[in-house]
């Protein structure tokens, strides 16, 4: 009888922990989820407040980078605040901003509000984007630790998922509202959607802010402040007593031995630059930035441009990146289930030789037809009028008379439907026009004009182009860099180019998609793991920018081809790091980590 009890009460503590872990895992998740929302909330938003709201464009601009500025502050301090406060006060100071980014932009009747909503939102995704992966690492056993990070992720993805199918909702709304002729319902509409949009991803917020505060705090961030108890109290909310105590003693044995090095006069400080904290933190940084140099962002972001110039019709291009964030999503529960059982080394290494034959392929199908491509430069620049602005609707005559002019390599693809990227600049300030295409009836006519492309301070403009002469750009005439007509293939070549995208993407989310927050989390020792994360995601964000800065520039220039190309020789820098140098880390606690690098260096 008595042995029966204890089996019962052992079993009841057992199904507690069970369910306190998953509690965790659905809190860190639902930071991902905020995490995703903040990155693909603005492409369903956008085309609604530029049709609704007086900004120039400009003003767009800086309303979307706002976040991505807002994140790499807080990115920059967040590993300091998560030292000073501790991990879960930060949890749930990331979601309190959020949370207060949502009415701020969705109430916004004007440029500061916005741009004031979205830094808010950027400073809570940064934050989210160091702390949570942190937590999860120093809080989670090492057998589930691989796979709470990638429900992180997973919920990411979700969240990207759950922006591009909020944005079809209103679109097809949006375009119901559309045919009933009225233009005043159409534009209050289109107000309405755009500040419905931030709306709906509010409840997400207000969950992670709650769950945050019922969860316990890190346990190794306790002990380092000489919490001894509370640690082992925190450990045992997710763990035996068997498992606690030896993880305490870890703990313990690790401190010991850093004592013991200080008594004997070897100096220790809390730096990045000891030799032993240099391989760690030096193999998460490469990782990070070659996680970027995939191109992950950029095909994400202009998912849908690089679909219509591969061939597929709007709509067909729309639903497409549809189907690409579902894979996405999908995939990465592929990389969850299999991250503690095959390792993250391994899931890495196949990732990346997946992305590099993924993205080989997607540019040989895009060098078929841009191999083709005419700038007509000269014929667009006799276009500018005297106020040194041009407005050009490009259809099938437009196309027509500017091939004619280009000689036989013009008259080549004359007839054919094409598509037109302007390269052109005022002054030091260089931009791109979106590509256009001459089948598209339905669309806007290319303006170019000065407003639009000088920045209106020096604030602006040292961030556009830091060596740039603002002054003499602002009567510096338009200059016609190029004007590329490029032969738009069928539906067919469109569908392939859908479907490398879909197994970039399915790569991505096995392997770099779920390892990269734990070679994040899990590399660096416990002493410098807050700062040098911070500083590993600020380099993760600087090659992001770089990459976001010239990828239209050279895709307007050198074709989407050169561009793909480009992406796949950075990521076999990836593949080799992942097969080379990186240790598997798959079911060693984080001081069983730090001692592999020690004894590297010993």
């Amino acid at each position: 009888m008595a042995s029966a009890m204890a089996d019962s009460g052992a079993a009841g503590v057992g199904n507690s922990k069970t369910g306190y872990n998953r509690f965790l895992l659905l809190v860190a998740g639902l930071g991902g989820l905020l995490y995703g929302v903040d990155v693909g909330i603005i492409a369903g938003a956008l085309p609604y407040l530029e049709a609704t709201s007086r900004l120039n464009a400009g003003q767009l601009s800086i309303v979307v980078a706002a976040v991505l500025l807002g994140s790499v502050i807080s990115t920059l301090f967040a590993g300091l605040l998560a030292d000073w406060m501790g991990r879960k006060p930060l949890m749930i100071w990331s979601g309190v901003l959020f949370v207060l980014s949502i009415p701020v932009i969705a109430l916004a009747h004007g440029y500061g509000p916005l741009v004031l909503g979205r830094l808010l939102q950027g400073v809570s995704a940064g934050l989210i984007g160091v702390v949570v992966p942190l937590y999860l690492a120093e809080c989670l056993s090492a057998s589930s630790r691989g796979k709470g990070t990638g429900i992180f992720q997973w919920l990411l993805t979700l969240g990207i998922v759950s922006a591009a199918l909020v944005g079809i909702y209103f679109s097809i709304r949006v375009d119901e509202v559309a045919k009933l002729g009225d233009p005043e319902r159409l534009f209050a509409f289109k107000d309405s959607a755009w500040r419905s949009i931030f709306w709906v991803s509010l409840p997400p917020g207000i969950l992670f802010v709650i769950g945050s505060s019922l969860v316990a705090e890190s346990p190794r961030w306790l002990f380092r402040r000489g919490k001894k108890e509370a640690a082992l109290a925190a450990l045992l909310r997710s763990r035996s007593d068997e498992q606690a105590n030896s993880e305490l003693r870890e703990m313990e044995e690790t401190s010991a031995a850093e004592k013991a090095k200080t008594s004997t006069g070897e100096r220790v400080k809390e730096s990045l630059l000891r030799r032993k904290y240099v391989i760690p933190f030096v193999l998460a940084c490469v990782i990070l930035a070659c996680n970027q140099t995939t191109g992950i962002n950029s095909i994400i972001g202009y998912n849908t441009n690089i679909l219509l110039q591969s061939g597929l019709s709007d709509v067909q291009a729309h639903w497409g990146y549809v189907i690409f964030t579902m894979m996405n999503f999908l995939m990465t529960i592929g990389g969850v289930m299999l991250v503690d059982r095959k390792g993250r080394k391994f899931l890495l290494s196949l990732g990346s030789a997946g992305i590099i034959v993924s993205l080989i392929w997607t540019g040989i199908l895009f060098r078929r037809t841009e191999k083709l491509r005419v700038d007509s430069r000269d014929s667009v620049q006799a276009m500018v009028g005297p106020d040194q602005k041009l407005t050009l609707r490009y259809e099938a005559q437009t196309a027509d008379a500017l091939l004619a002019g280009s000689g036989e390599a013009g008259k080549a693809i004359a007839g054919r439907p094409t598509s037109l990227s302007i390269i052109y600049s005022y002054g030091d300030f260089r931009a791109a026009t979106k590509v256009a295409r001459s089948d598209d009836m339905a669309a806007k006519p290319i303006e170019i004009t000065r407003e639009s492309t000088v920045p209106a301070n020096k604030v602006v403009a040292f961030f556009s182009n830091p060596f740039g002469n603002l002054d003499a750009a602002r009567t510096a005439p338009l200059r016609i860099d190029n004007a590329l007509i490029t032969p738009v293939p069928g539906a067919r070549n469109g569908w392939l180019v859908a479907l490398t995208l879909y197994l970039f993407v399915a790569f991505y989310a096995v392997g770099p998609g779920v390892c990269v927050w734990l070679a994040l989390s899990e590399l660096m020792p416990t002493r410098i793991r807050s700062n040098g994360m911070s500083i590993a995601l600020l380099i993760n964000q600087g090659f992001s920018t770089g990459i976001a800065a010239v990828f239209l520039p050279t895709v307007g220039k050198f074709g989407y081809g050169t561009m793909f190309f480009a992406f796949a020789a950075c990521t076999v820098v990836y593949f080799l790091t992942a097969a080379l140098f990186l240790p598997e880390t798959k079911g060693k606690t984080l001081e069983e980590i730090e001692a592999h690098f020690e004894d590297a260096k010993a």
